[in-house]
């Protein structure tokens, strides 16, 4: 079917192709992803906007023995088709298949393992300095998006390795978007850029201009490099890169094959610091998604690629997302002290709708979490109410902000924690498995946990009026079937440290927090028909505990499970244990504990994560079966 792509295996084969033949394999290439897309869900537009790049890189330099180090990972689709993983791409993100994102453990080619953003140019210039222990002499690539750019990682990076004179390849994928549109002073600097003459042309009419004024050109040329960096750099393009000590390429068609190839060529074995800006499309070949970059950066599938995406029926749930958003709208409507705060992620924390409806009460501070964290905590200084909104695996990278610069001074910021728990065909990168584990650890800390979309209303409300100090509320990706709508409906504080019951039994005591409320309640429903009769506790609180619940519990039941998606490492179960151990209360129970397993949780669908860690309904029987069998062994003994 495809002349080129069919036989490309492994980037050797490329090696033997000629530009023209380079062209024709990126047109095959888009095809083909356009095709695969279409049966199954993932990162999309990201992609197809490196197509040209992808084939460029591995065509010009010696991988694997050179190293491409992607950011962030979801535009390396094309990477993985021209590293032999073409037989296998139909399996992308699916459980046990190969993962959306480069990872070490499934190809050589995939340099380092990524996921977040802004990591590639720290990674990559470790690298290069690993050359120098090694005696070796590979090439180190770092592809970072200009989103990833507004990441404060990825100056650091550029400050480091642009002080030295080591040989290392930066290239910046400029298409103008991150998940959402890029924000920022970078972006407009970028913008300028763009649309302004091309670096190289300036500097050459600067010094053509030196020639023909003799007097004040014998000045210049006297001063050199000096007069460069400081009068000419200033009106130049790209003039910031190159004060941190790069050579700056660009910009740079990153669809003009024949230009990416020759500059590639020109940078591979130029000495010192290189920073090359490729301008490139995001959605690039396919029209639905040039037109719209956001809604096909991931997508979902099946949909006919001659017509674009067509929604899938989502089922009659509510996503805890859109309850997020309603009730932070119904909430700003009355308080305009009232603010959210995101590192670009106004879509993916449902927040696109309010940024419409209240521009002013919503502040977008690019891929720069810890930034979102303190910036928070300012606003919070001066009595505005702020709601950082994060998911659960990118606030880790705002971690000291939080100790730091939040709790530390005690001030009223609201976390509300997406994505809280597995994610799916994500995979490790993206799992928010620990939240409950770092936030439950740090003083002054409010952890509320909702088992159901009312109580997360309610703890969003509790969090901003009745809660003094730092508060967080974490959330699924999934969502719940909504007998009655919530939208508009009355807020309820909530007791701060109180659980629920949701179920009076005698036998089993289930404290659970979160989805696996939900999961108790199926397991249960099998366990009275085996004869038993447990008890369902909605713990709400992981911090601070209801403490009265767990001594009336220590008294009343022989076996005691708690339930949590998330870390069983200093997670919710771990402050249960701690509790009862303190205070003498363990030696008549016996109590297990479920949640994430201290391992790093592959992709794959929830359900199918969820058996695969022992935290299914089904799992959750034969481990009350599991208990109840051990302990009358041990008393048989």
């Amino acid at each position: 079917m495809y002349s080129i792509f069919d036989k490309i295996n492994d980037p050797k084969d490329l090696k033997t192709l000629s530009v023209d033949e380079l062209k024709t394999l990126a047109e095959e290439c888009r095809h083909y992803l356009v095709e695969m897309m279409s049966k199954q869900s993932g990162h999309f537009a990201s992609s197809l906007g490196v197509v040209e790049l992808s084939i460029a890189l591995h065509y010009v330099f010696d991988t694997p023995y050179d190293q491409i180090v992607w950011d962030v990972g979801h535009q390396a689709y094309i990477h993985k088709l021209l590293t032999g993983r073409k037989e296998r791409f139909h399996t992308l993100r699916k459980y046990k298949g190969i993962s959306g994102f480069p990872k070490r453990s499934e190809s050589i080619y995939d340099t380092f393992g990524v996921g977040h953003a802004s990591t590639s140019i720290s990674a990559g210039y470790g690298m290069v300095c690993a050359q120098k222990h090694i005696n070796e002499s590979k090439k180190a690539i770092a592809v970072i998006g200009d989103g990833s750019m507004t990441g404060g990682l990825a100056f650091e990076g550029l400050n480091n390795a642009g002080a030295s004179q080591d040989d290392y390849i930066v290239i910046m994928n400029d298409n103008d978007h991150s998940i959402d549109e890029n924000v920022g002073a970078l972006n407009k600097y970028l913008t300028k850029i763009i649309t302004s003459k091309s670096y190289s042309k300036i500097k050459d009419e600067v010094w053509h201009w030196a020639d023909r004024h003799i007097s004040i050109g014998e000045l210049i040329k006297k001063f050199g490099h000096k007069i460069e960096e400081g009068v000419i750099s200033a009106i130049t393009p790209g003039a910031i890169f190159e004060q941190l000590g790069f050579s700056y390429y660009g910009p740079v068609d990153g669809h003009n094959m024949d230009e990416v190839v020759r500059v590639l060529n020109a940078v591979k074995d130029n000495h010192g610091p290189q920073f090359v800006h490729m301008i490139t499309r995001k959605g690039k070949g396919y029209k639905y998604a040039e037109d719209d970059a956001l809604k096909y950066h991931a997508i979902s599938a099946p949909f006919d690629p001659e017509i674009g995406v067509e929604k899938k029926d989502a089922g009659n749930k509510t996503p805890f997302t859109q309850v997020f958003a309603d009730a932070v709208e119904e909430i700003v409507e009355k308080d305009k002290t009232v603010v959210a705060v995101t590192p670009a992620m106004i879509s993916g924390s449902g927040l696109k709708n309010f940024s419409k409806k209240f521009p002013e009460q919503l502040y977008d501070v690019g891929i720069a979490e810890g930034h979102a964290v303190t910036f928070a905590a300012g606003l919070a200084t001066q009595g505005v109410k702020p709601i950082a909104a994060i998911y659960s695996t990118f606030l880790q990278r705002g971690y000291d902000n939080i100790i730091h610069d939040v709790a530390i001074q005690n001030l009223p910021v609201l976390f509300t924690i997406d994505r809280a728990g597995v994610v799916g065909a994500d995979g490790a990168t993206h799992h928010g498995c620990y939240d409950i584990s770092y936030m439950r650890c740090i003083p002054n800390m409010t952890v509320m946990v909702p088992g159901h979309a009312t109580d997360f209303r309610n703890m969003i409300y509790t969090g901003l009026y009745h809660i003094d100090g730092p508060s967080s509320v974490r959330y699924p990706r999934d969502g719940e079937v909504l007998v009655n709508p919530l939208k508009g409906s009355e807020f309820t504080p909530l007791e701060v440290g109180k659980a629920e019951t949701l179920i009076h039994g005698e036998d089993i005591a289930f404290l659970a927090v979160g989805t696996m409320v939900q999961e108790s309640e199926k397991a249960i429903e099998i366990l009275r028909k085996e004869g038993l009769n447990p008890s369902l506790y909605n713990m709400r609180f992981v911090k601070p505990i209801d403490e009265e619940l767990l001594q009336l519990v220590a008294r009343k039941y022989k076996y005691v499970l708690t339930l949590e998606e998330g870390s069983l490492q200093g997670g919710f179960g771990s402050a249960v244990v701690e509790y009862l151990m303190e205070n003498d209360l363990a030696t008549a129970i016996k109590i297990r504990r479920i949640g994430i397993p201290d391992r790093f949780v592959d992709h794959g669908t929830r359900p199918e994560l969820f058996k695969d860690m022992g935290i299914d309904a089904g799992s959750i029987v034969e481990k009350v079966h599991q208990l109840i069998e051990t302990d009358i062994k041990e008393e048989a003994l």
